[in-house]
């Protein structure tokens, strides 16, 4: 028998939700031919069978988290499956491989597979769903005490453990590492809980007419973490002001009508704010900046990636300009539409969403005249973008017409304070508004 293990997904990925099996138990399967279709919270992957052979165990159903290394499959000869069955207490020796994984332009509607086998030992029995239920709320499925037949742990189980309050022995055992692993042994971070904080628990909706359910997966997941903890951890504040880009759309038609049949990408004004953006970051580095919590420490970052919110039709994501400051507005226009079309075909490459120091959001483009945008944590600050319109304004005692940009900061006011939000954006500003200096900045 070849015990198959879930493969490298790509850097930092450790897990990715299982979407389709290609097979069933029985199939005859060949080398390289699809197995299993997954979706990370990057891209969806379509996992090939490193081995020839009788399909003899799917382990997950549609839905279920499958983690790095975890055996998915079992394929083996004819004879394999009776031995399987017969003597499943005794241990086979098997061939472990991993087969590499190739990202997919589509993902197939999800079908039924076979279920995972329990575990043993000190190992919890727990279906795949309320594994990832316990991770998700932080606690070790292990330690919580099945109801289940067997002693399987259910998802009630874990969110009872969850409710139930932790004993004085185990605050101060977590208390204790805590301290001694980042090296504050002199915090005291026994008060550390939220006061007032808890989940609601939710009406029968169904009483009320007809709903419908759907599972909070991937992309969607994802984003749900980051957003809560980030709307938890992170004091929000905004300072909104409207920028003149006049002169500056007038810069970016010029250029964009000279550059008319040649390989120039179109320029917008998002590359232009990118590479302003990245400037005043150099002036106001509390902005490039992380907090460190445990060692209370400010983290002052001396390399500037500016993050754009794109949305795709797997939901949002944050591609990434690394070194934006180095970059010509040119050079920062092809990439956002690089990595644009890449994360619209699913194509984007985890990395190439890692280590942004600061965000931006365009929602112009759809409409809206303004917006307070979530952090995007553990950055400390994002930059909101409205819908350009012309509107009547007061230059030299006179009204005329100029094309007003909506500008929202908001940034954690742990790290920076209103007047140094105010400086930023007030600077910001003046360099949009002039094209010259701009350009000359760049």
């Amino acid at each position: 028998m070849n015990e198959f293990r879930l493969p490298d997904l790509g850097e930092g990925i450790h897990e990715g939700e299982l979407l389709k099996w290609y097979v069933k138990v029985g199939d005859e399967i060949k080398e390289d031919e699809p197995l299993c279709d997954v979706e990370t919270d990057k891209a969806a992957v379509t996992i090939p069978s490193p081995f020839t052979g009788k399909v003899i165990a799917l382990n997950g159903n549609v839905g279920d988290t499958l983690h790095l290394d975890e055996v998915i499959a079992v394929v083996g000869a004819d004879g394999d499956v009776a031995v399987a069955q017969a003597a499943p207490a005794k241990e086979a020796k098997v061939e472990v491989a991993s087969a590499p994984a190739t990202v997919a332009a589509t993902v197939a509607t999800p079908a039924i597979a076979a279920p995972a086998a329990g575990g043993n030992g000190t190992r919890a029995i727990a279906a795949p769903a309320t594994r990832r239920l316990a991770r998700e709320m932080d606690l070790d499925i292990n330690v919580i005490k099945g109801s289940g037949p067997a002693g399987r742990v259910t998802a009630d189980d874990v969110l009872r453990y969850n409710d139930s309050p932790a004993s004085p022995a185990e605050i101060g055992t977590a208390v204790d590492s805590s301290a001694e692993a980042v090296g504050t042994g002199n915090i005291d971070f026994s008060n550390a809980s939220i006061p007032f904080f808890e989940v609601a628990k939710l009406p029968d909706f169904e009483q009320f007419g007809p709903v419908e359910r759907e599972p909070v997966r991937s992309i969607r997941r994802k984003v749900a973490i980051l957003t809560t903890s980030s709307t938890i951890i992170v004091p929000h504040v905004a300072h909104m002001d409207e920028c003149d880009v006049t002169d500056l759309d007038s810069l970016r038609q010029k250029q964009n009508e000279l550059s008319r049949g040649s390989d120039a990408p179109k320029l917008t004004l998002m590359p232009f704010v990118v590479r302003a953006v990245s400037s005043m970051l150099k002036k106001y580095p509390m902005f490039n900046a992380s907090l460190d919590p445990h060692r209370q420490e400010i983290i002052y970052k001396k390399y500037y990636n500016v993050g754009f919110a794109a949305d795709t039709p797997r939901g949002l994501i944050v591609p990434v300009i690394k070194d934006s400051d180095r970059k010509s507005i040119r050079d920062i226009a092809a990439e956002i539409l690089t990595l644009a079309g890449k994360g619209r075909d699913g194509t984007i490459d985890a990395a190439e969403m890692r280590n942004g120091t600061f965000s931006i959001t365009n929602v112009g483009p759809i409409g809206g005249t303004g917006m307070v945008a979530t952090i995007n944590y553990p950055e400390v600050a994002i930059l909101g973008m409205g819908r350009v319109q012309e509107k009547p304004v007061v230059r030299d005692g006179e009204i005329v017409i100029r094309k007003m940009l909506p500008l929202s900061l908001a940034f954690d006011h742990r790290v920076a304070d209103g007047a140094q939000a105010a400086h930023f954006t007030t600077d910001l500003i003046a360099l949009l508004s002039d094209p010259d200096r701009l350009l000359l900045d760049s």
